[in-house]
């Protein structure tokens, strides 16, 4: 047994410091201790212990004759050197795991940036006036990936203040927060900004960000969306379904804007309180009321949103030129640019400079749009937002296209790149204002040369929900919130649930690391004791 003892106590030592490391490592994730991993760390404490026992009775007498030779003092001098530089280098790892609690950085090197925040976000953290406080309300277990998330958010300010409470052992915080037990489901996350108060469940910067929004909007801005020409529904029947509107309507909502419908028929006039009113794609024509209605609302400074389909048989486009808008009877062809198979559904990027697409840095996507521009009495007052390539046109023959989805260049047709929106204000001929009399607000608007671009199937696709969002935003005057919002697309990950990550932990940091040391003791070992050495 004496032959073995030198290789016990080898494998004792390397289990004594993997119960060293892997405790250090939990002291240095946080503050909850997990039972699982404490055990790995005393199983292996307590292993190297008795095996570095072992080692030693079996050669206590080798032990000290060999303390009274010369090697053994040599053994010391240069040992005590190893065992100095081991120490100081221990030391400088603690200091820098020190510094590493006080100063924080992070990088994200995923091709979309899946774990940073967006710009919306880091913009309204920014903007906080005082302390944003969020509770995690979960076990220690489930409060992993709330940590992850929250970690982002304190990172980007100092305003955002972040608590966990296990609710089984802590259920007094619970009734301090007024948040009754049966609510929990599995855990929350409890959002304060001053005395208002928001419950967030889901794990997604897209939640959060949002719950902030309405908690920081103390005014609440009213979005319409008129109804009565063969509209996109916003809500009702066929709202949910690929050509409707009822993503776009809760994108607003998320803003912390309220949302409604708008039967101008019915009632003579826009509201006093509709702060934008969107015409999403109408196909029929408008009463002769419902257009005075629209003209005196434009009279009076309001916001128009207009989404027109090629060949919608709308009575709108004398209006708008008057208004200074003129939208083109075509359709518009990228052949290079546009979707493969598809060239009537072409992507952009090429944006002006204007609030609503400034932070724009990718493509919107479109389908079977048509040309949008300013007329030339209104040129300095309507600024193009997206243009399509160069390689693209605006195609005239639309009988042609219809009847066989072929297309050409032809002389008739506006070569590329093709402006699909604009944005501007409405200038009026009015008499001037009465002295003391302030002067009119003019009206605002965009309009864009399609309606599928919002629709419930390509809101989500690349930029289209930040570029509808960004008009309402410019619309109502909310400069300060046009941004670059959260992706709500899934980050390209491996997919794990908590105990799927403790075991993928213990199997990279501790179990692998651990048997490849043993498996180094064992060979050079078997090395040491081979004949003729």
């Amino acid at each position: 047994m004496r032959a073995w003892s030198g290789l016990l106590g080898w494998l004792g030592a390397v289990a004594i410091v993997f119960s060293v490391l892997s405790f250090l490592m939990q002291l240095l994730s946080g503050p909850v201790l997990l039972w699982s991993e404490l055990f790995w760390s005393i199983g292996n404490l307590v292993v190297g212990l008795a095996l570095l026992t072992v080692a030693l009775s079996f050669n206590m007498e080798a032990f000290r004759e060999r303390l009274k030779t010369g090697e053994a003092r040599r053994a010391g001098k240069y040992g005590t050197s190893a065992v100095l530089s081991a120490g100081l280098m221990v030391a400088l790892l603690a200091l820098l795991a020190f510094l590493s609690t006080r100063y924080h950085t992070h990088w994200d090197w995923t091709t979309g940036e899946e774990h940073s925040l967006s710009g919306q976000t880091e913009k309204l953290l920014a903007g906080l006036e005082s302390d944003l406080q969020v509770t995690g309300l979960y076990s220690p277990l489930a409060a992993i990936p709330a940590k992850e998330l929250l970690d982002r958010y304190t990172f980007a300010s100092d305003r955002v203040k972040v608590e966990f409470v296990d609710p089984e052992r802590q259920p007094g915080r619970l009734r301090e927060l007024g948040v009754a037990p049966d609510r929990l489901q599995g855990g929350l996350l409890h959002v304060e900004l001053g005395e208002e108060s928001v419950d967030v469940r889901e794990l997604t910067e897209d939640a959060l960000t949002n719950a902030i929004v309405k908690l920081s909007r103390q005014e609440q801005k009213k979005v319409y969306f008129v109804v009565g020409h063969n509209e996109r529904p916003s809500e009702g029947e066929g709202a949910d379904e690929a050509g409707g509107f009822a993503f776009a309507a809760e994108a607003l909502t998320n803003e912390n804007y309220k949302v409604a419908t708008l039967l101008l028929a019915s009632v003579g006039q826009v509201p006093e309180d509709a702060d934008v009113v969107v015409l999403a794609g109408p196909t029929r024509p408008f009463l002769d009321v419902e257009h005075e209605a629209l003209e005196g609302y434009v009279k009076l400074g309001g916001a128009l949103l207009v989404l027109l389909d090629p060949r919608a048989n709308t009575d709108l486009y004398e209006r708008l030129e008057t208004w200074g808008v003129v939208v083109g009877d075509d359709v518009v062809v990228d052949l290079v640019g546009g979707m493969v198979g598809s060239p009537t559904t072409p992507f952009a990027r090429d944006y002006g400079p204007h609030p609503i697409s400034d932070d724009l840095r990718g493509y919107t996507l479109y389908q079977f749009a048509r040309s949008v521009e300013a007329s030339e009495e209104a040129a300095g007052a309507f600024q193009s937002l997206v243009r399509t390539g160069t390689d693209s046109w605006a195609e005239t023959d639309l009988a042609r296209l219809e009847a066989t989805s072929e297309v050409a260049l032809d002389e008739a047709d506006t070569e590329g790149p093709v402006t699909l929106a604009v944005a501007g204000t409405i200038r009026l001929d009015a008499a001037e204002p009465a002295e003391g009399e302030p002067a009119a607000t003019p009206a605002r608007m965009v309009v864009v040369g399609d309606t599928d671009f919002a629709s419930n199937q390509l809101l989500g696709a690349y930029l289209n929900r930040d570029f509808f969002v960004n008009s309402v935003n410019w619309l109502l005057g909310d400069v300060e919130s046009i941004s670059i919002r959260p992706k709500t697309g899934v980050a390209s990950r491996l997919k794990l649930d908590t105990e799927d990550f403790l075991d993928l932990r213990y199997a990279s940091l501790f179990v692998l690391p651990e048997t490849i040391a043993v498996l180094g003791v064992l060979v050079w070992w078997r090395r040491r004791r081979a004949p003729g050495r």
